[in-house]
């Protein structure tokens, strides 16, 4: 399962030793390697370096994480886990690869058939704003 990006160029980056606060919303590839605090969205592909932390969700074409992602990751196209990366949160995509040493708590959706996947994204993004909702948490 080869889970390369097809457009390597990168428009986007927030380095090593910078921080962002606030929602993101970015058109094209991202590399993050610095602090991100705040939801992700971009129409292209995403790297999470080994040096970078994110809390907040991530919604691209698809992943790769070397780093700390504090909250939930949907790229359907892929998602890959590197050895150095950790998830604290819920992973959607048709195809995932994780690496021994990742640290991983959440629940997943990995399924290849369109409509099948379509369908549990909906159901789990129902739950979690329901849940958001709830007095007790």
């Amino acid at each position: 399962m080869a889970l390369l990006f097809d457009d390597i160029s990168i428009s986007t980056i927030i380095g090593a030793g910078s921080s962002f606060k606030g929602n993101l919303k970015v058109s094209g590839a991202v590399m993050i390697d610095g602090d991100l605090d705040g939801d992700l969205q971009t129409t292209g592909n995403i790297i999470v370096g080994e040096t970078a932390r994110i809390r907040g969700n991530i919604s691209a074409k698809s992943a790769i994480v070397n780093g700390i992602v504090l909250g939930d990751i949907s790229a359907p196209e892929s998602i890959k886990l590197n050895a150095s990366s950790a998830v604290i949160g819920n992973i959607a995509t048709h195809k995932l690869q994780i690496a021994n040493g990742v640290v991983f708590h959440g629940h997943c959706i990995a399924l290849f058939d369109e409509t099948s996947f379509e369908a549990e994204t909906r159901k789990q993004n129902e739950l979690r704003e329901i849940k958001s909702k709830s007095i007790i948490r």
